[in-house]
């Protein structure tokens, strides 16, 4: 059995939102020992990476809470489930190509600046340097 301390380490993530998530009823009950502290069984662990995972991918707590819920009753769910798992990697894929598209600019300014290091140029998009740059239009 695991602390919300250990869990925390394990999972990366914060003992707070450790907390909250039990608090949400997020989880299922967690057992708890004689000074009322939480302990996380490995199938807990198993909950929680799927929890991470859900809200990694732009789930909401509501909706987290309903697929979990829906775990418990059983195969009968799965319909249901199915489509929130779609919905979570559709929210994922925009996720990804927006990132994509801002690794795109990084890596531009990132070509743009080392061009301008190595060949002793002005920044002529810093609008520090060119005010007029964002004037128009």
């Amino acid at each position: 059995m695991n602390t919300v301390k250990d869990v925390a380490k394990i999972m990366n993530i914060s003992e707070h939102t450790l907390r909250f998530w039990d608090k949400e009823g997020l989880l299922p009950p967690l057992e708890r020992d004689k000074n009322n502290v939480r302990r996380f069984s490995e199938q807990d662990l198993q909950w929680l990476f799927l929890i991470k995972c859900l809200r990694g991918g732009g789930v909401q707590l509501s909706d987290i809470k309903k697929y979990i819920e829906l775990c418990q009753i059983g195969d009968s769910t799965a319909s249901e489930r199915y489509e929130i798992i779609k919905e979570a990697k559709r929210k994922t894929l925009s996720q990804i190509e927006e990132l994509n598209n801002q690794l795109e600019k990084l890596n531009y300014k990132e070509e743009h600046y080392k061009n301008l290091l190595e060949n002793n140029l002005t920044d002529s998009c810093n609008p520090a340097n060119n005010a007029k740059l964002f004037l128009t239009k």
